[in-house]
């Protein structure tokens, strides 16, 4: 059967043509008159061969080359029409990257400077976008290089990589992590590793992790990104790392046998991918699995006074989706949302998306600003939750495997849509911080609110066959105050950032106990230790899926920064000689108990009904003081206190104990009355106790006297 009429697989892939090996290219540019690929033998070398690709139909331009191998550095130029308002911004002076590539050699650091139009200044541009001239200056000498790779060769490496732990869904605890902030400041970590792929593959990473109950790493990007030019400006660059330059490459920064430096040889850059699959292999062969953060909604291509890499030099108008006069639309913030409605695109993302489960192991994705993933053209850019990305993952027999966790929000319009997203997605839940923070730092809140959250939203997420787990519940993230800023700032410092304190939220619900920042009052340190506990509390015995932000377990503070995206220093790396091991001790315990109950994780959604004809209700609500609740109480924002009776048991399984957990913000003192029965209290936050069974649990027959801020468990038997 002839195949000459179908579309080739995209890049550049190891070929044999009439018995003759070598390597064919093949880039999708729908709308270029001409497209080359450049072969170059070093990757700052001068170009040594430049090979005209043909028209291979559908927008594919391809070719043949025999004789080349795994390891051949390459680039690629586009030719057509420079035409601005029209969103063609074709250049052949620039080498671009294909933005299939599976590797790139070569360095990095100003690349945001590398435009595809003539500017005097790059790092402070005026000139109005419709007025912008080609560069006509080559720029290969300042471009990395693509290399190409034996994909077969790299798939079989992936697969030697231990196998993804098997985790239920409801014994899922996230961890949230920068690679380098992690562990940069680690004394028990030999130098040379810190902040490294390695040093989180090192066993006192893997067992500081195991003690806490983690199940699930959730890496900060590390695909290749490059800062932006308003950092490069201020003398800073992009930390968080949410600027992606190759969609299939891990960011060379975070490896220890590099040094952190980009790779200058295909050598180097294989020895980076190596160092990574060691990390996914130990976390795996620690019970650990990995997800990664990753940004479909913009390239590092910025606005249309950005550079000129790929994807914008091999057709704009293609591969962003387009608003008027030649402007890409803005539904990130960072001013070139992709066209994912366009399936070119779309089998770029899928492409990426399986290549790092197959080639690399990881076990899945954490999709930034997931909202703009599911807008549809058709629909005006609106969101729809089976736009044809969304589809795609949902349907594909790679990724349908592996877990799949949405930021249910852009900065477009209508951009907000928390729980809004199909079954078998999680999605990151807003309103259980801001109700939950509002709850403990004296915020308006409701106790009706508390009990939605802690039930894991069922208001937002109970709809079409989804489980509680689809909630992701957290308090902080990489993104706003961490827990230690939460509860000692009322107000973002993010002076260090150069944008005079405008960047950031300031709508943080947060509390200093008293005074703004650090301090050595006893009586706020006090407080905020309260506080901190209660939060925490509530996080691991709340339904759904607790996420951990690194460095909240001990007491890591980013001295009020809550946009520390450009900060890659001492303010985000984790202190780690000076942890609060206590704390750290009391979420690992926290963590423990969560295990232990199965009525702190139920698999399903509580009715308020018995699980069994003539049994007790699976969860029935208290007041503040031990009666059952009533419609007023529910949206009274006075009420500070409120009770919970679970009566659960693990899947399938009959109940063996029932719960009663107890939620006091602490503003006044109350006097619960317990059900009937003897009880046994196994957590008590404001005193820092955990009980992980009943001879360590504390007796209890009476009434509870409430006092401080605290989270309580108690548990009551229902065998012998």
């Amino acid at each position: 059967m002839s195949t000459a009429h179908l579309t080739p697989e995209l890049g550049a892939r190891l070929h044999a043509q009439d018995g003759q090996p070598g390597v064919r290219f093949a880039v999708w540019a729908p709308q270029a008159e001409g497209v080359a690929v450049c072969l170059f033998g070093t990757a700052t070398g001068p170009e040594t061969r430049r090979i005209a690709l043909s028209p291979a139909g559908n927008g594919v331009w391809q070719a043949f080359v025999a004789g080349l191998t795994a390891g051949q550095l390459y680039g690629l130029r586009a030719s057509g029409p420079w035409n601005p308002e029209a969103g063609q911004r074709f250049n052949p002076a620039r080498l671009l990257l294909d933005p299939w590539a599976l590797s790139l050699v070569g360095g990095t650091a100003r690349l945001a400077l590398q435009t595809g139009h003539s500017v005097a200044d790059p790092l402070h541009p005026t000139q109005a976008w419709a007025d912008h001239q080609p560069d006509p200056h080559d720029n290969a000498a300042a471009s990395p290089k693509c290399v190409v790779l034996d994909s077969a060769t790299e798939l079989v490496e992936g697969s030697a990589i231990a196998p993804r732990p098997v985790q239920a869904g409801d014994r899922v605890v996230l961890y949230e992590a920068h690679v380098k902030a992690l562990t940069r400041l680690h004394p028990e970590l030999p130098e040379a590793l810190r902040g490294s792929y390695a040093a989180l593959a090192h066993p006192v990473v893997l067992q500081h992790l195991q003690r806490l109950g983690i199940t699930t790493v959730c890496l900060l990007p590390v695909h290749q990104h490059i800062s932006e030019r308003h950092l490069l400006a201020r003398g800073l660059s992009n930390h968080w790392g949410y600027n992606t330059l190759s969609a299939f490459a891990p960011e060379p920064a975070y490896a220890a046998c590099t040094a952190g430096q980009d790779p200058g040889s295909p050598e180097q850059a294989a020895a980076v991918r190596a160092e990574f699959r060691r990390m996914v292999d130990a976390l795996h062969r620690a019970g650990i699995e990995l997800v990664l953060d990753v940004v479909f909604n913009h390239t590092a291509e910025s606005d249309p006074d950005g550079p000129t890499l790929g994807w914008r030099g091999l057709g704009q108008s293609d591969w962003y989706a387009m608003a008027g006069h030649g402007v890409p639309h803005n539904f990130s913030g960072c001013g070139n949302s992709l066209n994912v409605g366009e399936p070119r695109v779309i089998q770029w993302v899928m492409d990426s998306l399986r290549w790092w489960v197959q080639a690399y192991g990881v076990d899945g994705f954490r999709f930034d600003l997931a909202v703009s993933l599911g807008r549809v053209a058709a629909l005006g850019h609106a969101f729809h939750p089976h736009a044809p990305l969304l589809s795609a993952m949902a349907q594909d027999p790679v990724l349908r495997q592996v877990r799949l966790i949405a930021e249910p929000w852009d900065v477009g319009p209508n951009g907000h849509h928390t729980g809004g997203f199909a079954p078998g997605w999680l999605e990151w839940n807003d309103a259980f911080r801001d109700d939950v923070r509002a709850f403990w730092l004296g915020h308006h809140a409701s106790l009706g609110a508390l009990a939605s959250r802690v039930c894991a939203s069922s208001d937002l997420f109970d709809r079409q066959g989804r489980a509680p787990a689809a909630s992701v519940n957290m308090l902080t993230a990489h993104d706003g105050f961490n827990l230690a800023d939460l509860t000692a700032y009322s107000h973002k410092h993010n002076a260090a950032n150069g944008e005079d304190n405008r960047d950031g939220h300031d709508h943080n619900l947060s509390a200093n106990a008293g005074i703004e920042g650090a301090t050595d009052d006893p009586v706020v340190l006090h407080r905020r230790g309260l506080w901190r506990r209660a939060l925490l509390a509530t996080l691991f015995c709340a339904q759904g899926t607790p996420q951990l932000l690194a460095g909240d377990e001990i007491g890591h503070s980013q001295q009020g920064n809550n946009n520390s995206y450009c900060q890659d220093n001492p303010v985000t790396w984790l202190d780690w000689t000076q942890p609060d091991r206590g704390l750290a001790e009391f979420v690992s315990q926290l963590a423990a108990l969560r295990r232990r109950h199965p009525g702190l994780r139920h698999a399903r959604w509580f009715s308020g009904q018995p699980t069994a004809e003539g049994g007790p209700a699976d969860i029935h609500w208290l007041h503040g003081d031990g009666q059952a609740m009533h419609a007023e109480a529910w949206h009274n924002s006075q009420h500070c206190t409120l009770g919970a009776v679970i009566t659960v048991g693990e899947e399938g399984k009959p109940p063996a104990e029932r719960l009663l957990l107890i939620w006091h913000a602490g503003r006044g003192h109350t006097t619960m009355a317990l059900p009937p029965g003897r009880w046994s209290l196994r957590l008590d936050s404001a005193r820092n106790f955990v009980a992980l069974d009943a001879p360590a649990g504390q007796s209890v027959a009476g009434p509870m006297h409430l006092g401080e801020p605290t989270v309580c468990l108690l548990v009551q038997s229902l065998q012998g």
